[in-house]
């Protein structure tokens, strides 16, 4: 494992580090560092959340902070700038740069190739490589930077980054890097259609540190609805964002029927909140329904463990944002819960119908309704699709394959190398 203080080779350029909605990074990075892949941290943003989850605490990488916003240290940044001029690269990164700008004149694009000037004078110089997740802003700070500094680099990308960035800017940092990797088969597709060089391209499922996970409760109670006094618990992990579909989540949990009882948790953070809670009690649900906001990882296994039934409405959002395929999923598989989820995004890539879960269409809280309230009422079959659902993670969604796939790119220098070292 890589020690603190030792030379980093690897830079990992992030939005925000730690994040508790992005365990799967973290979990990653713990994994390269356990096969000794010596990495450093850099954060466009400081963190927000209060709480962390144990593994950012197995991370021994150190982590700097860039100029959130460029009037944060402006001394800092002109300081970049100035040193910056004097790189090899400065031209053809400006170039790259203002073409950008041409396509995005915003104060947004100004501020990555600020973040970017500062972060390619401070790299140190045993820095061989740089690595960006999310093909958006992070990726934009890091082809500028690598590009003044004569580097390779390489993306993870994830999901909003995918639907939401402008095709043209997509393409132009898929001929730039040295490799892409994405964490679903749609997602590729996508990316390949826009990709100079789509033999760059590699479909690494995130998939579950299993050797991590607290081990899944032993038995569960058979509630089935019938009692108002032991009601079936439904949960749901997620952030409160509108492609998370949890309007439809709340009018499908209204239109269960009067005799089935239930009540319904919820963990995660998110901008619809309080929108989502005056839903619930225009609804008359609210009183069935807590709101646990973002939790570490411990509170949200305990959530898991109490549950019944786990439910994911996700949707395509009106500005294109849409889904992965969520680590939830599996961690709630793993821990032995029946799913409903939709059809949305690549959800369809873990979850098949009838066989290790029920799906239904998106945006159909009715469908969504009835899915659930045959589950709330069958214990039996909530057993029979959570035990499919746990093999299907135990068999095809380790993250163990990936994280060596991953390791052994990042200690390559042309994807000519990690094509053959496969």
């Amino acid at each position: 494992m890589a020690q603190p203080g030792s030379q980093a080779r690897v830079a990992v350029v992030l939005k925000g580090w730690p994040r508790l909605s992005e365990t799967f990074i973290a979990q990653e990075i713990a994994g390269l560092e356990t096969r000794g892949v010596a990495l450093e941290i850099w954060s466009l943003r400081r963190p927000t959340d209060k709480a962390r989850h144990p593994v950012h605490d197995r991370v021994a990488a150190r982590t700097i902070y860039l100029p959130e916003y460029l009037t944060d240290d402006p001394r800092r940044v002109l300081a970049g700038w100035a040193a910056a001029r004097r790189l090899p690269g400065y031209r053809k990164a400006r170039a790259k740069f203002l073409a950008d700008l041409r396509r995005d004149p915003s104060a947004n694009r100004i501020r990555r190739w600020g973040q970017a000037l500062v972060l390619a004078t401070e790299l140190p110089s045993s820095i061989e490589r740089l690595h960006a997740h999310f093909l958006h802003t992070p990726s934009s700070v890091t082809r500028y930077a690598a590009t003044m500094r004569g580097l390779p680099w390489s993306v993870s990308a994830h999901a909003k980054d995918i639907w939401t960035s402008e095709p043209q800017e997509i393409s132009d940092k898929l001929d730039d890097c040295d490799w892409l990797v994405t964490c679903t088969r749609l997602g590729l597709e996508r990316l390949q259609a826009l990709a100079p060089h789509p033999e760059r391209l590699k479909l690494v499922y995130h998939g579950l540190d299993l050797a991590h996970l607290p081990a899944p409760p032993i038995g569960r109670p058979r509630r089935d609805g019938a009692d108002a006094a032991n009601p079936v618990i439904i949960l749901s992990v997620g952030r409160k964002v509108e492609k998370k579909g949890y309007d439809d989540l709340i009018e499908a949990l209204a239109r269960l029927p009067a005799g089935l009882h239930w009540r319904f948790e919820h963990v995660g953070g998110g901008e619809l909140s309080d929108a989502l809670k005056a839903e619930a009690t225009r609804l008359d649900v609210a009183g069935r329904c807590t709101w646990h906001g973002a939790q570490p990882q411990r509170e949200v296994f305990a959530a898991l463990a109490r549950a019944d039934l786990f439910v994911l409405a996700s949707k395509k959002a009106a500005d294109g944002d849409q889904d992965g395929l969520p680590n939830v999923l599996m961690e709630a598989a793993h821990q032995g819960l029946a799913l409903v989820a939709t059809r949305a995004a690549a959800i369809g890539e873990f979850i098949s119908d009838g066989d290790n879960g029920l799906l239904v269409p998106p945006g159909a809280p009715a469908a969504l309704a009835e899915a659930m309230a045959r589950l709330i009422g069958d214990p039996d079959l909530r057993r029979q699709l959570a035990l499919r659902a746990g093999e299907t993670v135990r068999a095809n969604f380790s993250f163990e394959a990936g994280v060596d796939w991953i390791a052994k790119a990042l200690g390559q220098h042309s994807p000519a190398e990690v094509r053959a070292a496969e």
